[in-house]
């Protein structure tokens, strides 16, 4: 009985302790607010010992940083997401975010395949590349040492094939060597992938390339530059992606059955604005980018038509919505700057913008640096004198300033193009651009978008919306008899 007493007069000691009540009605939220504490902190201490920096975002041309130029370049180059609005945007917490959760600079298109096959007829293992490519050296701008000094985190390798010669001629038998060399292209660079594991990662895909940076490899996907490759075969495009194609260019230097190209072959060897085909893209080319949105594959605008490219957008047009899913433009860059037929006009920007899409910027020197034609339907003139990296900068920061910085990105088409903007030599180059960046007052945060952030957020919804198709039971697009 006494105990009993005891522990009445306590309990009740207790109650008219002044902010008791208060504190038991609050100790989860207080031992909540600890624990963070120390998980945050926990964060901060591990980011500083991986040599991982805490950058704040610039307002204006006032902010001032700890860090040189430099040392700002490497950071954004070694791993983007800590870049910004610190750890509570980053993709690890809220998945909604425009932050994934690593990314490096990543390329989206680069001809090395083409450079091996039109200059070592696709050997790879015979020590007149291996030596150049393994050393530094390889004709060209790209080797291994010239990746690892530019801060390489991925690149789109192009398996690009010429369009036939005939390019009106639109039966699969005129596309059948076009299919076969891009097979063979495909499995050079997947040769190439497994030779050097150690530097090259197999394709990811829009959601495993969020974790492939943290190997420390290059993740390597494909790109199909045109669909003259698929010889009009939805079969043969489902293939090439099983064996690691992630984007395909609907069309290149030349029509085909499902869009117009922007310029087109001519019998002569040169180059010319056709007179379109369909005005835009065919209903062919509706159901190719809908089997592209199923598989998860990146719709590439570069290379076609003004219209295509709005059809693609759903500029409201037409009666089709267009694709499902956000687009690249793998190497293009704006017509405002330059205006060649194959650069992005400003209706198509906003368009970009409102889909969510990219613009990754070229460093073609006649795609950067033109003079307008004075005739219709006549390639604007180049204009050297202005084909600099500063002209590649100035093409980054209109789109940038226009539509957002998380919709413009990098596509070099190094080894693509026999020169290239001064002050660019080759892939070692892209810190400079970077770093031009930064100088022009752009933050490091829309840098790091532009860098590889703004590609990831694309190609990480790309997958969502094939997983969303999958859950609603889209079926694979059939071939159509008679083609």
């Amino acid at each position: 009985m006494r105990e009993k007493n005891t522990l009445a007069v306590t309990e009740t000691a207790q109650l008219q302790v002044p902010g008791y009540n208060t504190y038991v009605q609050y100790r989860k939220y207080y031992v909540f607010g600890f624990i963070s504490l120390i998980v945050f902190a926990s964060l901060k201490v591990a980011a500083k010992n991986t040599n991982y920096a805490w950058i704040n975002t610039p307002k204006g041309n006032n902010t001032t940083h700890k860090l040189s130029y430099e040392e700002r370049v490497d950071v954004i180059l070694k791993q983007t997401p800590l870049i910004g609005k610190i750890l509570y945007k980053t993709y690890a917490f809220f998945p909604k975010s425009k932050w994934p959760i690593y990314c490096k600079l990543t390329d989206g298109h680069n001809d090395l395949a083409d450079i091996i096959r039109t200059k070592f007829h696709n050997h790879i293992y015979s020590s007149n590349f291996t030596e150049p490519f393994i050393h530094g050296g390889l004709m060209g701008h790209v080797d291994l040492p010239r990746l690892a000094k530019g801060k390489v985190g991925g690149t789109f390798w192009s398996v690009y094939v010429e369009c036939p010669v005939n390019v009106t001629d639109y039966s699969n038998q005129n596309y059948a060597e076009s299919v076969r060399q891009t097979v063979s292209q495909v499995d050079l660079v997947r040769r190439l992938q497994k030779e050097y594991p150690e530097t090259f990662s197999d394709p990811p895909n829009g959601t495993t390339a969020m974790h492939a940076f943290r190997s420390g490899r290059i993740i390597s996907p494909l790109g199909l530059e045109g669909l003259h490759s698929i010889g009009n075969s939805f079969s043969q495009l489902r293939m090439f992606y099983e064996i690691g194609v992630r984007y395909a260019t609907l069309a290149h230097y030349c029509h085909n059955l499902f869009a117009d190209a922007a310029v087109v072959n001519t019998a002569q060897g040169g180059l010319e604005i056709p007179d379109p085909l369909w005005h835009g893209i065919s209903d062919l080319g509706k159901k190719a980018v809908f089997e592209m949105n199923r598989l998860g594959m990146l719709v590439d605008l570069a290379h076609v038509s003004h219209d295509t490219m709005r059809d693609v957008l759903g500029s409201g047009n037409k009666s089709w919505t267009g694709s499902l899913a956000p687009t690249i433009f793998s190497h293009s860059s704006a017509y405002a700057l330059c205006p060649h037929p194959r650069n992005v006009p400003d209706d198509v920007l906003d368009l970009v913008k409102n889909t969510g899409s990219v613009v990754m910027v070229t460093f073609v020197p006649y795609f950067i640096s033109c003079i307008p034609a004075t005739e219709d339907k006549k390639l604007p003139a180049f204009d050297p004198s202005n084909s600099t990296i500063s002209r590649v900068v100035e093409h980054i920061m209109y789109i940038g300033e226009r539509i957002g910085y998380q919709h413009v990105g990098l596509g070099s088409d190094f080894n693509g193009i026999p020169t290239t903007p001064e002050g660019i030599d080759d892939v070692s180059s892209f810190p400079k651009v970077i770093e031009l960046l930064l100088r022009k007052q752009v933050s490091d945060e829309d840098v790091a978008f532009v860098a590889g952030g703004s590609l990831l957020r694309v190609w990480k919804r790309v997958d969502e919306v094939a997983q969303e198709l999958r859950f609603k039971g889209a079926r694979p697009v059939e071939d159509i008899d008679g083609l």
